[in-house]
């Protein structure tokens, strides 16, 4: 992706859980891990993808008449979408019922910067605009030049990724940021393959360098746990320990999971990794949890 424009999957108004305070959060396409619980499986490709919503089809096969090169096919009443990379603007325009649309939209940075503006009297204690994913270093020209552009204006910035990316970047786009929120799921190197398909080695050396800068105390590192893959007291203690070792006040937050993302996975013919067998932690469990980390001598826990 280039500085001019951007490929943006959501823009949620009025978020309190993005950040301090009433937020805009952005959501960029694209991201290079492909962890098996991901939330936000419409971020996953950075390419714009049709989507079909069946509940909204109302059968008037406008979208058949117009496929070609075997982009759309009817198998019981319900339309497949195939054939990604062909043009799907005509059909979409043509559905009148917004049953197949783009999973996102191309912004420039004028035009995502009026966006975001347009809610800076909702910023005030605290609150201010997070650029989230998918992996928004994934569109890391523009989520720099977006970042300059929000500063240049005093609003609060925060951002949500997995430090999966360029140190260049990252040293880039630190001057330009109030709040990072940074993941780090799995500390085994051969599971964090597993769960989320690359090494965390670059992870950790990124996380490493923050922590030991000027712009340490702007990070809360956080750890999804997800039930049968990282939600055990070996990983939980591990991850503590390191970040004790980088920077003993650095803040940490443990997040219960969260079973609904399933429902996103049909949309795109994906499978989700985590048995439906499982649910959100209970307070008893997730108090265990903390007892680890705090038990490790990290004082700076957020418990929710």
């Amino acid at each position: 992706m280039t500085t001019s424009k951007a490929l943006v999957f959501d823009i949620k108004r009025f978020a309190v859980h993005d950040g301090f305070g009433i937020r805009t959060t952005v959501f960029f396409k694209g991201c290079p891990l492909r962890c098996k619980w991901c939330q936000n499986p419409e971020g996953l490709s950075i390419e714009r993808e049709p989507i079909y919503f069946k509940n909204k089809c109302i059968h008037c096969y406008q979208c058949l008449k117009l496929s070609r090169h075997g982009q759309i096919d009817n198998k019981n009443g319900i339309i497949h979408i195939h054939n990604h990379h062909e043009s799907f603007e005509e059909i979409v325009q043509a559905c009148p019922a917004n049953a197949i649309t783009y999973d996102s939209q191309y912004y420039t940075i004028d035009e995502l910067f009026k966006k975001i503006k347009a809610d800076e009297v909702f910023f005030r204690d605290g609150g201010g605009v997070t650029f989230s994913g998918g992996e928004p270093f994934m569109q890391g020209p523009f989520l720099i030049e977006i970042l300059k552009k929000c500063k240049a204006e005093k609003i609060h910035t925060a951002l949500e990724t997995s430090l999966y990316t360029s140190l260049d970047l990252i040293k880039e786009a630190l001057p330009y940021l109030d709040l990072i929120y940074a993941d780090l799921k799995v500390f085994d190197d051969d599971l964090h393959q597993q769960y989320t398909g690359v090494s965390v080695n670059r992870i950790k050396d990124n996380l490493s360098y923050i922590l030991r800068s000027i712009h340490r105390d702007k990070v809360i590192v956080r750890t999804p746990l997800i039930p049968s893959m990282n939600a055990t007291d070996e990983n939980i203690k591990s991850i503590s320990q390191f970040l004790i070792d980088l920077y003993p006040n650095v803040k940490y937050e443990l997040l219960n999971y969260n079973p609904l993302a399933s429902s996103k996975y049909e949309l795109y013919n994906f499978t989700y990794g985590v048995s439906k067998q499982y649910k959100m932690f209970t307070q008893e469990k997730m108090q265990h949890f903390y007892n680890v980390v705090l038990q490790t001598g990290l004082k700076n826990l957020i418990i929710e």
